[in-house]
């Protein structure tokens, strides 16, 4: 059984899953934070049912979009999204470590991706497929960051959203090949710790590592009923589509 759900207002339309993994906040942000220019190659590993691409499309318009997805019926709802949204964008269906030789010889201004938030053998694993396969990791996350490396042009940049206790080894990741690395903590609320983070990387970049204030996510110190209660800078990312600044923060 699918859903047909809403992101940035209703500008992007997404048939997902009911039961199983299912897109929320992280790619939206993930869109926001990819530093595109219209005219930009954008390839996105793990790309489930396309939600991050397809919002980065509305923000930017002119780009090559390409997803590579394991999961066949996350990769086919992607190509469905996809053609309803009127967006070209190619979907493969594939192991991001085993990529087809027809992708392998591409090149790209950015790569994007969600990695799952789980290691392998951490944690207790999801009862439905699809969610399990989606936030507990197959591969490696140091093989998803040598993929994102081999399809970068030089100076083409990285952009990744994962769970903040998984910042360490994503940072080992990127160090061979990788500079400028900036990392923007995602906090739900003033003064909490942060549960996610944005990272973007350029390959062959030379500028020093930057640690961002966070964004907080939500006004208040808890949520009170089912108001919306985002912060003016998540409200505008997650309903306008406006961009994420990685040059100044306040």
């Amino acid at each position: 059984m699918l859903t047909h759900d809403a992101f940035l207002g209703g500008c992007v339309m997404a048939w997902q899953p009911k039961a199983g993994y299912r897109a929320a906040t992280d790619p939206v942000l993930l869109a926001a934070a990819c530093p595109a220019k219209p005219g930009d190659t954008v390839l996105e590993l793990g790309c489930g049912v396309a939600v991050a691409s397809l919002c980065l499309s509305v923000r930017l318009g002119d780009l090559t979009l390409m997803g590579v997805e394991r999961q066949a019926v996350y990769a086919d709802l992607a190509r469905r999204n996809a053609q309803e949204a009127g967006i070209p964008m190619q979907i493969f269906t594939a192991d991001l470590a085993a990529l087809p030789d027809d992708l392998r010889r591409k090149g790209f201004d950015h790569v994007i991706a969600n990695p799952p938030y789980f290691c392998s053998g951490a944690g207790i694993a999801a009862q439905d497929d699809g969610r399990e396969g989606a936030l507990r990791e197959a591969t490696p996350l140091a093989i998803w960051i040598d993929t994102a490396r081999r399809r970068l042009r030089p100076k083409g940049w990285l952009t990744v959203i994962l769970a903040a206790n998984r910042l360490p080894c994503l940072l080992a990741a990127l160090e061979p090949g990788f500079g400028a690395v900036t990392v923007l903590p995602l906090a739900a609320r003033f003064g909490r710790p942060a549960s996610r983070v944005l990272v973007k990387a350029q390959k062959t970049g030379g500028a020093p590592f930057t640690l961002l204030p966070p964004m907080v996510m939500h006004d208040g110190p808890e949520h009170n009923g089912d108001r919306d209660d985002y912060s003016i800078e998540a409200g505008a990312i997650l309903r306008d589509a406006a961009a994420i600044s990685w040059d100044a923060r306040h």
